[in-house]
């Protein structure tokens, strides 16, 4: 230890020697004459061990002041902590000095001193200590004074001069310090004890005559004395009455014990300040632990919460071993010189005395809990050992006084399903209380001790498979439990009906615990209640303790089980069964045990004795709870003077006459005030509706109050808190005692009906009858049935609903109430105090689908004047019937809202949880307010009303709450799904509610535990169908929403939790799940994680909040389902998905990609082949076709999508081989063009390798000149200039180009002459993309036949030659031919390979070929030259400045001029660092840094642009779904913009303009962002590069031999992320450069500088960093754009299916006004004004070759037979506001009018904001 040890030595002052050879205490002390005595500490050394030692010896045989004394002991222990108190007593005659020792030590320093007291025995001579034990079993007062010191002791000579006897007392010392947990006595435990007296008057706690003798007997009253001041006066009363000696000792030790169990549990003061349930139910830090193991403080409050959360592992807690220090805590670790025989026996010593502590049985923690708690814990306590299946305890003895109490109270809520006999003698199975049901009952107990268990036996016939009884073979059992004996505890059997069950009928089984001799009270109750004793005895033999008892018991059924016997079963004459244990099988013994209890229990009534009842007990009892307790008593008196008035009335007539408030003129009001907020009255009829509805509450207030109701509140306003809390517990306990029976006969009645339903249904099915009229009788007599259940269900609910109406029908007339007891504003007062006390209230009456606003209301405005305005957190639960939402929550929060299989719950409630005082800092809230509601889409009340019902209760809850749990049954979340669809419907349309709540979906009954790991696949579907469903909803309630999380805070991945089944093994017998009970706990922390980033809601805001959603609900009629969506809706889902699927391929590829294409230009790679790009692509096509495969098989809309299914996986299939293809060429072309471009690069290294050698060269001739910066730089100066004079003489400069120059050139080459200024920027030529038409560049073909006149006349009628279908096929040809040119343009890979006019002869001829290729086909006209000067004019200029972009790209990375000027700083400052005398390897570190930065950089750039894309693609709202929203997005930013060129590019070149809308889109995102989120990744990936090429670096370092060797290495592990490789390195001399490590030590200096400049790019360079193919849009162009382009043959509205040569018919959202394009009314110049959605539903006629019908298009063939247009999708105002705000510049751009009468007033009154809000309606 690094610590001194303390101690203090007293005793006799015969036992020491002093002088120089005391290792211990040296020289004598002398106190006796001293009139101010004076305490001396000395420092000593033994066994390495520094000692401060305080000698007091014979300081209590002096006669000194009490003040001196004191003020000598105050300083003592203010001075020091002292760890140990050394009593040396002399071996032999004990003196009474000796004896009084101790006791003055207890005087002086209090009683906690013996905690740490050692007895050091002295001897002469070694022969006296080896009597040392006989010496303590001869003396009983040594003994005493040895047990009051711990039982330790040591032996050391008188003059304390051996070694090892002292290294053995200090390894004692350290030990005892070890125990005592490193503490020492302190100055904190001398002023209590100094307090403590003073309190008393200033007596002492002994009156002690010093020097006189002691007798035994005193010794023990000092010990009982000493005792007596901790524990209970009747346990002291105890001590002193029992007899003299062993028994006395034995007892006083027992009770010790029992107070030191207390005391470990910290409830030593629990006998007037009770455990409460109000403080347990509180939410606490400790709540939230999972505790397998705890620490002996925390046993209780872990016990506790287990056994709350319905855990039955609560009796498996295991303690943490706190004798587990530290290594610098260990009183065994090496101190030096020590003995070493010594040091093992004291190891020993301390394993086994570790050990041996520590242990508490668990059924004492259980009952010194239940001992503790006041009456309504332990009533809690019971209820959920119930539900656990445990036994509970029925008779309890008292732990001090031992006098036998009945916890009747605790009882009072049990119930059991016990099957009975009704007046038909049928039998029925009813719920019953347990204190009333009359079952037989087996009473277990045994006499003397036994091998085998008897609550393991008793466990074998109730439930093999638990351990209902606690027995010793149960985990944590021992024979230390002190608090089980004399307990009796009962369970019952309840058989669920199987052939299976053990018993038929519900029984009983009592077990006393411990040995019956013992406990004759319990035995003589029980065994005269008992239908079969059972009793364990070690023999058959007379002298045997019990045997003689048998006579006796016989007189009921009776079995003996006999420990030392080994015969079986075998029944005696007088009926007696004899049952032997030695040696057999338990299984065995189980089944013979049963047998004869059926035996007994099959008797005939006239045989066997009477049933037992559970409430009969209290009268052999004399202590029965309830009736030692004053306010539980009055409770009761108050509620069985209530009940008497219920018995008068018929059950199914209570509700009508004794609660009228809220019978048919409420209901009446509920519908009335529902239709005066939903529209269905007209203005003129308001004042008549709201004369009805004042009319209903002036009859509810004139109703006169029943004497129930009266009765009830004058209870509630006369009592006290307490008396009303068990007026409010016993109350639901009566009237569940008195309406069960019915309920029960009812039910029966119920299923017996609907049994009958179903036989005549299949027999008239078999018979071939029709059903309905046959079941028609039968089913109204069900629904007659099913009124009386409701009718007769009667609860405390129902009392306080009418009290609420009572309350709503004097407010709305502002009169009090005649016979109203109190004042009507008094009564919110008492639902408030109920809600405080742990009561749930009603929030939505469940009868009338109603809140009553006014009630709940007032009763919020109670509760703040009661609790001031709290801060609470609303959990909501929300879940079909019967799914576990009320045993959810009682799990989770210790409540009791009532659980059963059906519709328990009507309606909604809330219950307020209190949270602790700790965790209010961390949550921010001071209480939760938990929402339980009724079960959704109960069978037995299907239809369209219940419904709407459901659809309301659903949006409430959710509304309402904070976070809501969905309580989903089984994994399958469909059902839920539904209600989800309502909600977020609802919420959308909802304006006033501003809350943003969030959600958790729990799937109770699962049955896979691994369900959680096996479901993540399942959380990405749960959330993306949500997010569609949102999208989906936000289009038809025209709300800017995309996804689920904006409507309800929501992360799948932390808020989907998957339960296991709520019962272990098959109920009722079965207790729960112990996996349930974790997953509880597991919410519990994942609902407060939530609820910790919540500051809640303060109870004022609750009140506005109910009012703003419940008005909501009343003023919009919700249109709830998504069952009667479109087609086309499903469709644009699938769209999404299928975006989402091509996307993840393209991205995947991408990074494979370039990855190889690294490698390729590394010359890792000569060719790619497409079966090593699917194999890489593999893994994540897998995952896209399991994605596919579950979206079409799990979809809600799964039946409509199932007729895509297929052509869709061959969509996707032909994505990934088109990507595959693709990467393949662009890949292997790189590789070409690798090969071809060698050469240039090889050009360019060789010259920046050849400055590298050249300048450091001069370097070294400059060397003696380093200091001199001026000569450096002019002598480096004059180096560049030659050098680059050089390079410029070998490789010419690289000039610009002109394009448009060269295309010109070449045209006149072919055609000899062309206009001057057509090839100009801006020369004035046709753009062949926005002609209106193309009638001016064709001529018909001589074999047509048709005349020139023909043709002028046509063109004269219709304005054209052209037909519509001839426009957009010539239209089509124009952009297929400028798409395929930019991709030839693109593959020339211009910035690597530099320009070639070749190029332009290239693409002339591909246009001239596209050119005559179509005029070689089916059509009947040719092109002029015009056509095709234009078109080649056209695509020059648009892709000439692309020419530009990728030529200067070229030119600055291999024009020496500019790109060795760039260089110049790098190569000057490697120019430095040679003359300053840099070493070859820092100089070439330094190089390899400048060599990096140029690949570096394109990697990061290539890689933040791939990640930009990716982000966009998910994040960016325009990009971000389907080829509909993309088109949304355009359409809106031009109608902001007004700019008619524009629209006019998006009509005639749409797919430019998409580009173009992208480009806009990614570079604004790119601009917003490029601080939060283009620099911040360019970093990231800078770092990453940083830390690969370290590793690089190192691994070189590691395995090469020379520098060549490390080159290769470095540059290998590089290849797949760096276009680096060990050419770059070819030319440059490496002499010298043998310490790898300096070389690893440069790079990693310089690298950081190299890739700060990268990382701090601006936003101007970060797109021209970058190659065309790799920037942000163009990567997402790619994407974006691969959809169909088709446009329809009427108005061009371009199809929006976002899949490119899809099989379905194209479709639009909405139809253009057909004259955008240029379309004309027939025989006139009139441009079009109609939608093709209005012609498709005329008999106007179209020209295609021949007249068609308008209505009948699709007969005309090709194009228009593949065109959906619908008739009944509306027209859109867009486009009618388009028409007009641009009429003036249509007309002039197509030379055309627009007929006056054609543009209608209405389409005027259209605005730019209507035209954009049409869009967020339609698309």
């Amino acid at each position: 230890m690094d610590q001194n040890l303390t101690v203090v030595v007293f005793g006799n002052s015969a036992a020491v020697q002093y002088g120089d050879d005391n290792m211990l205490l040296g020289k004598e002390v002398h106190f006796e004459n001293a009139e101010t005595p004076k305490i001396d500490t000395v420092q000593v050394k033994i066994s390495a061990r520094r000692v401060s030692v305080t000698n007091i010896i014979g300081l209590h045989e002096t006669e000194h002041q009490s003040d001196s004394l004191d003020h000598l002991i105050g300083q003592l222990v203010n001075e020091n902590e002292i760890h140990a108190f050394i009593f040396v007593v002399p071996l032999g005659q004990l003196t009474d000095a000796d004896k009084m020792g101790i006791e003055w030590l207890q005087e002086v320093f209090g009683d906690r001193v013996t905690e740490f007291a050692i007895i050091l025995f002295t001897y002469e001579q070694q022969e006296e200590s080896e009597s040392i034990i006989d010496d303590l079993k001869n003396n009983i007062v040594l003994e005493q004074l040895y047990e009051k010191c711990g039982s330790r002791y040591y032996t050391c000579n008188k003059i304390m001069n051996n070694q090892s006897e002292l290294s053995t007392l200090m390894i004692g010392i350290e030990h005892l310090l070890f125990d005592n947990k490193q503490q020492g006595y302190t100055r904190e435990m001398y002023n209590t004890l100094k307090e403590e007296i003073k309190k008393r008057g200033g007596q002492k706690t002994r009156n002690l005559k010093m020097n006189q003798p002691t007798t035994i007997n005193e010794e023990c009253h000092g010990v009982l004395h000493a005792i007596s001041r901790e524990i209970p006066r009747g346990m002291v009363k105890m001590c002193l009455t029992d007899s003299a000696g062993t028994n006395q000792n034995k007892g006083c030790e027992v009770r010790e014990k029992i107070e030191q169990l207390f005391q470990r549990l910290h409830l030593n003061n629990r006998q007037d300040c009770k455990l409460r349930a109000a403080d347990v139910l509180q939410l606490t830090a400790h709540s939230l632990e999972s505790h397998e193991s705890c620490t002996e403080k925390e046993l209780v409050q872990t016990y506790i919460q287990k056994l709350l959360m319905m855990n039955y592992r609560a009796r498996n807690i295991e303690m943490k071993d706190t004798n587990n220090q530290q290594n610098d805590n260990d009183p065994l670790e090496d101190k030096g010189n020590v003995d070493v025989l010594d040091e093992l026996f004291m190891s020993t010593e301390i394993i086994n005395k570790t050990n041996n502590t520590g242990a508490i049985h668990p059924m004492d923690v259980q009952m010194a809990v239940f001992h503790c708690a006041e009456n309504f814990l332990k009533q809690l306590m019971v209820t959920k050992l119930s539900q656990c299946q445990y036994a509970l305890p029925l008779l309890v003895p008292d732990p001090f006084t031992k006098q036998i109490q009945f916890p009747l109270w605790s009882f009072r809520q049990i119930s059991k399903g016990l099957k009975m006999t009704n007046k038909n003698n049928e039998i029925i199975r009813k719920i019953q209380s347990v204190y009333k049901a009359e079952t037989p009952m087996v009473f277990f107990f045994r006499f003397d001790t036994l091998s085998s268990s008897k609550s393991q036996l008793i466990n074998s016939l109730i439930n093999e498979k638990h351990n209902t009884f606690f027995h010793r073979h149960c985990s944590g059992s021992s024979k230390t439990r002190l608090l089980l004996d004399g307990v009796v505890e009962i369970a019952w059997y309840s058989p669920s009906g199987k052939d299976t069950d053990t018993f038929t009928d519900c029984v009983a089984f009592c077990n006393l615990h411990g040995d019956a001799e013992d406990n004759e009270k319990q035995l003589e109750i029980l065994t005269q209640m008992a239908s079969v004793n059972v009793v364990f005895l070690p023999k058959l033999d007379k002298n045997v303790k019990g045997v003689t008892r048998i006579p006796n018991l016989s007189r009921k059924p009776l079995i003996c089980l006999f420990g030392e016997d080994e015969s079986s079963k075998s029944k005696t004459r007088s009926g007696i069964y004899k049952i032997g244990l030695k040696g057999r099988n338990q299984a065995d013994v189980s089944k013979e045990l049963r047998v004869a209890i059926k035996d007994f229990l099959s008797m005939s009534p006239s045989e066997s004795t009477s049933l037992f009842k559970l409430e009969d007990v209290s009268k052999h009892i004399d202590r029965v709870d309830e009736d030692e307790d004053e306010s539980c008593k009055k409770g009761k008196a108050a509620a069985e003077n209530i009940m008497r008035l219920l018995r008068e009335e018929s059950l199914t007539k209570i509700k009508e006459n004794l609660l009228p408030s809220q019978g048919t003129l409420w209901h009446n009001w509920c519908q009335k005030i529902k239709e005066l907020h939903q529209g269905y009255v007209i203005e003129t009829d308001l004042p008549k509706k709201q004369v009805e509805l004042k009319t209903i509450r002036v009859q509810q207030h004139e109703r006169g109050i029943s004497q129930f109701v009266k009765l009830f509140i004058q209870e509630m306003i006369s009592k006290t808190p307490e008396e009303n809390l068990f007026f409010l517990k016993w109350l639901p306990i009566l009237l569940d005692e008195y309406t069960s029976t019915e309920l029960s006969e009812l039910h029966y009645k119920y299923d017996k009906k609907w049994s009958e339903v179903l036989k005549r249904k299949d027999n008239a099915k078999r018979d071939g009858q029709p059903t309905s009229t046959i079941a028609s009788d039968e089913e109204t007599e069900l629904d007659e049935i099913a009124k009386e259940l409701q009718a007769a269900t009667f609860g405390l609910e129902h009392i306080v609903r009418e009290i609420g109406q009572i309350y709503e029908s004097c407010s709305s007339v502002n009169k009090e109430k005649k016979g109203l007891p109190c004042k009507y504003s008094v009564l919110p007062r008492l639902a408030a105090e109920m809600m405080v006390s742990g009561f749930p209230l009603e929030l939505m009456d469940g009868d009338a689908a109603h809140v009553p606003f006014l009630w709940i209301t007032a009763v919020l405005d109670e509760l703040i004047t009661v609790l001031g305005d709290q801060r609470v957190f609303v959990l909501s639960v929300l879940g079909v019937q019967s799914s576990g939402k009320s045993t959810m929550l009682n799990a989770m929060f210790g409540l009791q809202f009532a659980v059963s299989a059906g519709r328990c719950t009507r309606g909604a409630f809330m219950q307020l949880v209190k949270v602790s005082e700790e965790m209010r800092k961390e949550l921010k809230f001071d209480y939760i307010l938990v929402v339980d509601t009724e079960g959704l889409r109960a069978p037995e009340l299907a239809g369209r009303s219940t419904r709407h019902h459901d659809n309301v209760m659903a949006t409430f809850v959710v509304g309402l709450g904070n976070l809501t749990l969905i309580n989903i049954f089984g994994e399958n979340p469909s059902e839920m799904q539904d209600t989800l669809q309502i909600v977020v419907q609802a919420f959308l349309r909802m304006k006033q509610v501003k809350q943003t709540p969030s959600c958790i979906f729990v799937h109770q009954n699962v049955s896979d535990n691994t369900a959680g790991e096996k479901n993540k696949e399942g959380r990405r579907r749960l959330q993306e169908t949500l997010d569609k469903m949102t999208k989906l909803a936000a289009k038809d309630e025209v709300c800017n929403v995309e996804c689920f999380s904006e409507v309800i805070t929501f992360d799948v991945q932390k808020d989907v939790k998957y339960f296991a089944q709520l019962w272990e093994g098959s109920p009722p017998m079965a207790p729960p799940n112990p996996s349930y009970c974790e997953n509880i706990k597991e919410l519990k922390k994942t609902f407060l994680c939530n609820a910790s980033t919540s500051d809640g809601i303060m109870l004022t805001c609750i009140k506005d909040r109910i009012k703003d959603l419940w008005e909501a609900l009343l003023n919009e009629r919700f249109v709830f389902s998504f069952r009667n969506s479109l087609e086309i809706a499903t469709y644009r889902k699938l769209e999404t998905a299928y975006s989402k699927w091509s996307w993840s391929l393209r991205s995947t590829m991408l990074e494979i990609e370039s990855k190889l294409h690294n490698r390729i230009e590394n010359e890792a790679i000569d060719e790619v082949e497409a079966t090593v790009l699917q194999g890489q692509l593999q893994e994540k096509s897998t995952k896209v076709k399991q994605s596919m495969s579950e979206f079409f098989e799990k979809d809600k809309d799964r039946d409509i999508l199932i007729q895509w299914q297929v052509s869709f996986e061959i969509k996707i299939k032909e994505v990934e081989e088109n990507i595959v293809r693709e990467t393949k060429r662009k890949l292997n072309d790189i590789i070409q063009q690798r090969d071809l471009k060698r050469k240039i690069d090889s050009h360019k290294t060789n010259h920046e390798n050849t400055l590298f050698e050249k300048s450091k060269e001069l370097a070294i001739k400059l060397k003696d000149k380093a200091n001199d910066k001026a000569i450096l730089k002019r002598e480096f100066d004059s180096f560049w200039k030659e050098c680059l004079k050089t390079i410029t003489t070998n490789t010419p400069s690289i000039k610009d180009i002109d394009i448009l120059g060269d295309m010109q050139q070449l045209y006149n080459d072919i055609y000899k002459s062309s206009p001057v200024d057509a090839w100009k920027e801006d020369g004035r030529n046709k753009n062949i993309f926005k002609v209106p038409s193309y009638s001016s560049y064709v001529q018909l073909k001589k074999s047509t036949g048709i005349t020139e006149n023909f043709v002028n006349v046509c063109k004269k009628t219709f304005g054209c030659t052209l037909s519509k279908e001839d426009v957009n096929q010539i239209r089509n040809l124009v952009n297929d031919i400028a798409d395929q040119t930019e991709k030839k343009i693109m593959s020339y890979n211009i910035p690597k390979m530099g320009y070639n006019k070749s190029y332009i002869q290239e693409l002339a001829d591909y246009i001239k070929a596209r050119v005559i290729q179509y005029e070689e086909s089916c059509v009947k006209y040719t092109f002029k030259n015009e056509f095709y000067l234009d078109l080649l004019q056209s695509i020059s200029k648009t892709q000439n400045k692309t020419f530009r972009e990728q030529h200067k790209m070229f030119r600055e990375s291999h024009d020496p001029v500019f790109y060795f000027e760039k260089k110049r700083r790098e190569y000057y400052s490697i120019f430095q660092k040679y003359c300053q005398g840099a070493t070859s390897a820092a100089i070439f570190g330094v190089f390899i840094c400048q060599k990096l930065k140029e690949p570096i950089e394109k990697s990061v750039y290539k890689n933040t642009a791939r990640y930009l894309a990716n982000e966009m693609k998910t994040n960016c709202e325009p990009l971000n779904g389907n080829r509909s929203k993309l088109e949304k997005h355009i359409l809106k930013r031009l109608a902001e913009n007004e700019d008619f060129d524009k629209y006019i590019e998006y009509i005639y070149e749409p797919k430019k303009h998409f580009k173009n809308f992208i480009n806009e889109v990614v570079e604004d995102y790119i601009s917003a962002k490029f601080r939060t989120s283009v620099l911040p990744k360019m970093k990231e990936n800078t770092e990453v590069l940083q830390q690969n090429i370290m590793k690089a670096a190192h691994k070189a370092t590691e395995i090469s031999k020379d520098i060549d060797e490390w080159l290769k290495h470095f540059t290998q592990e590089l290849s797949d992320v760096l276009i680096f490789s060990v050419k770059d390195f070819s030319g440059v001399r490496q002499d010298g450069i043998d310490d790898f490590n300096i070389l690893e030590d440069v790079i990693r200096k310089e690298l950081p500088s190299i890739t700060a400049i990268i990382s701090s790019c601006s936003r101007e360079k970060f797109p021209a960093k970058l190659e065309n193919k790799d920037r942000p849009y163009e990567i997402l162009i790619e994407h974006l754009c691969q959809c169909c382009w088709v446009q329809c043959p009427f108005c061009a509205a371009i199809c929006t299916n976002s899949i490119e040569n899809h099989d379905e018919d194209h479709s639009v959202p909405f139809h253009r006004v057909d004259g955008l394009n240029g379309c004309c009314y027939d025989f006139t110049e009139g441009l079009g004004a109609d939608f093709c959605t209005t012609l498709v539903t005329t008999n106007k006629k179209f020209y295609v070759g021949q007249w068609t019908p308008c209505k009948e298009y699709r007969i005309a063939g090709g194009v228009y037979a593949k065109w959906s247009i619908t008739p009944d999708l509306s027209e859109l105002p867009y486009w009618k506001w388009f028409v007009c705000n641009f009429q003036e510049q249509l007309e002039n751009y197509y030379e055309r009018k627009f007929h006056s009468w054609e543009i209608s007033y209405e389409w005027k009154q259209y605005t730019k904001v209507d035209a954009i809000k049409s869009l967020d309606k339609y698309i």
